[in-house]
């Protein structure tokens, strides 16, 4: 009887760990981005069991790129070698070089020779994946990197500081990863040493991993802009998708409340002259349309480092430049089909009403692409992600500004 109730049991665990062994090889053959990607729709019992269960250096790259979220939840279940080195990462800002850091594996002093620096290699490739190996003198700094093609041509009696690239290339773990990739643009090394402000060696970052990296930044941009955080995929449960979105929206909100106002308070002026209601959704497109081809140039500016000393006023001034004469391209036609739509509506005075479409998107097209420039950079300066529900403040700052404008021209010219 009772091996009759055990049996099963028995069968069930066999069968939940060749499953296991089964995701844990096709995960193993993927690139770590891929595996991470297949892994989130896994529980987190199970993705810390497949992580165990892969080599630690591999399993540490694939717990990078899970989303922040799953990752604090994995965390306590993994091993301890990856389990403290991303303790160790999340130390460091979220867009900085050492959350991407993980620990330098063929470090060797400068005693070394290279039989014996291959001897330990020889064990360390079991355990570990790396392309260089790492010189340190006795107090910890980087004196050297090793090419793993240089210790098959020299003799094994030689030293390591014989064939080392001597004052190699490194970064700091507080370097932003937009400094990074303008770093790297023509140093297409597969690994980069990690050091103190001392030259204390703390690590290495993958070269595939800053590009995969700023590749995920850009294809976030435009999510965060409409408030999508970018720990966001699609495998991501509900329940976080709305936490993540659904403050936005209550601000989002409030904001349509704002520009609703400004129209309300024009109350009287639309009940006198009915057709400007028609002409106030052109408006508010045009001008936000503006204003979000400017906030596309910005950001990208931003994000490749373009904005030198002095650059964002000549930005400034460009955006309002092209505001002005697309405002009165624009402008020209709009005017002419308000002209002609309150001629056939029979209103008082459609010259005039052309007039105030004229002159309501020449300023409303000027602001929203000042605005479109001004929004990302006062995010920045205060400290905040420039594209962060950038495209609400956007809105909320062109509904405002072409409606009111649009409201009191005609009530000044009109009425």
């Amino acid at each position: 009887m009772n091996t009759d109730m055990t049996e099963p049991h028995l069968g069930t665990d066999a069968e939940q760990d060749s499953a296991l062994r089964k995701l844990a090889t096709a995960v193993q053959q993927r690139a770590p981005l891929d595996a991470a990607t297949m892994l989130e729709r896994e529980s987190d019992e199970t993705i810390a069991e497949v992580l165990n269960r892969l080599q630690p250096s591999f399993a540490l790259r694939v717990m990078l790129r899970l989303p922040e979220h799953r990752r604090e939840l994995v965390l306590s279940r993994v091993r301890d070698a990856v389990g403290n080195q991303i303790t160790v990462n999340q130390r460091y800002d979220e867009n900085s070089l050492g959350r991407l850091m993980e620990p330098a594996a063929a470090v060797f002093g400068m005693g070394v020779t290279v039989r014996q620096a291959i001897e330990k290699i020889r064990e360390l490739v079991k355990e570990a994946l790396f392309t260089y190996a790492y010189v340190i003198d006795d107090e910890g700094r980087l004196r050297g990197v090793v090419v793993m093609r240089d210790l098959l041509y020299t003799n094994p009696n030689d030293l390591l500081i014989h064939i080392m690239v001597e004052n190699p290339f490194y970064f700091e773990p507080e370097t932003s990863i937009t400094e990074a990739m303008k770093a790297v643009v023509h140093r297409h090394y597969p690994a980069y040493p990690v050091c103190d402000g001392d030259g204390k060696l703390l690590g290495v970052v993958q070269g595939y991993m800053l590009f995969e990296e700023q590749a995920f930044e850009i294809s976030a941009q435009p999510g965060r802009m409409v408030g999508v955080q970018k720990e966001e995929r699609l495998a991501t449960p509900w329940p976080v998708s709305l936490r993540f979105r659904h403050p936005w929206l209550q601000l989002n909100l409030v904001t349509a409340f704002l520009a609703a106002a400004v129209v309300g308070t024009f109350e009287d002026t639309i009940a006198q002259v009915v057709v400007l209601a028609a002409f106030l959704p052109v408006l508010a497109g045009q001008s936000g349309n503006t204003g979000c081809q400017a906030l596309a140039v910005t950001l990208r500016g931003l994000t490749l480092g373009e904005f030198t000393n002095g650059m964002q006023r000549k930005v400034v001034m460009k955006e309002a430049l092209l505001g002005l004469m697309n405002g009165l391209l624009v402008g020209v036609v709009a005017g002419a089909a308000m002209y002609l739509y309150a001629s056939h509506s029979q209103s008082a005075e459609p010259w005039k009403l052309a007039l105030v479409v004229l002159l309501a998107m020449i300023g409303a097209c000027v602001a929203s692409g000042v605005t479109g420039v001004l929004v990302p950079l006062t995010l920045k300066r205060l400290g905040a992600d420039p594209a962060t529900a950038s495209s609400i403040f956007l809105t909320t700052a062109t509904d405002v500004t072409s409606m009111g404008l649009f409201l009191s021209l005609a009530k000044l010219f009109v009425l």
